[in-house]
């Protein structure tokens, strides 16, 4: 081949792919928090990416399978926290804390950790907490487990009702729901807050239980 038609092919060709599926998997997401999960596309991620659909193919089977992709991107994101000076449960919380910010900074997205959760992706995370934790291995499971439905499901209705434009809460009747009204009114935590203080109800509650040997115990009027 001469000089000249390497020369068309190379300037044809770019240096390196213009698909991949990380950066595939980064404009769906784009595409998700601009217009929202229902709205996603292969036609529109692949204008993000400047080309034809049918090359998304060649990394991605189906759009379940680029869904499954953003979902394992978004929880591979979550920063790790890792501080010493902070207490075992303090430590729990704080992890907790920044998987809760990670999934509400794309509340469009946020419903595909729910249908695609890579638990996989964690066994190593499990394996540290259950190495970490200063409970017996019987109530290993439930405590991570706990603490792992309360993160995501409290992230999953708030990310819910960003999409949707309405509180968390709805405006209460004081006159037909005068106890619920006051115990909103009365509430001196903001979200973050009030999840925080929950996770350390919890924890406390672990504490005791094993501190009086009341683990699989149902509660008495004095516990």
């Amino acid at each position: 081949m001469s000089n000249l038609g390497k020369g068309i092919i190379s300037l044809a060709r770019p240096s390196k792919p213009l698909i991949s599926r990380a950066n595939a998997a980064e404009a769906a997401l784009e595409v998700i928090d601009e217009a929202g999960l229902e709205e996603l596309s292969l036609n529109l991620v692949a204008q993000k990416l400047g080309v034809r659909p049918p090359s998304l193919y060649h990394h991605f089977k189906d759009k379940s399978e680029l869904l499954q992709e953003v979902a394992r991107m978004m929880f591979v994101r979550i920063p790790t926290v890792n501080d010493p000076a902070l207490s075992f449960e303090e430590q729990i919380i704080a992890r907790c804390v920044v998987t809760r910010r990670a999934l509400l900074k794309h509340p469009n997205a946020a419903p595909l950790m729910l249908r695609y959760f890579p638990r996989h992706l964690l066994l190593a995370a499990y394996e540290r907490a259950a190495s970490e934790e200063p409970y017996p291995p019987s109530i290993h499971l439930t405590v991570i487990d706990a603490i792992e439905k309360y993160t995501f499901g409290t992230a999953l209705f708030e990310a819910s009702a960003q999409v949707r434009g309405i509180p968390v809460i709805p405006p209460v009747d004081a006159a037909k729901y005068p106890n619920f009204a006051k115990a909103v009114d009365d509430n001196p935590f903001g979200d973050e807050e009030m999840f925080v203080e929950a996770l350390r109800m919890f924890l406390v509650g672990v504490r005791r239980r094993l501190g009086t040997d009341t683990i699989g115990a149902p509660l008495g009027d004095t516990d």
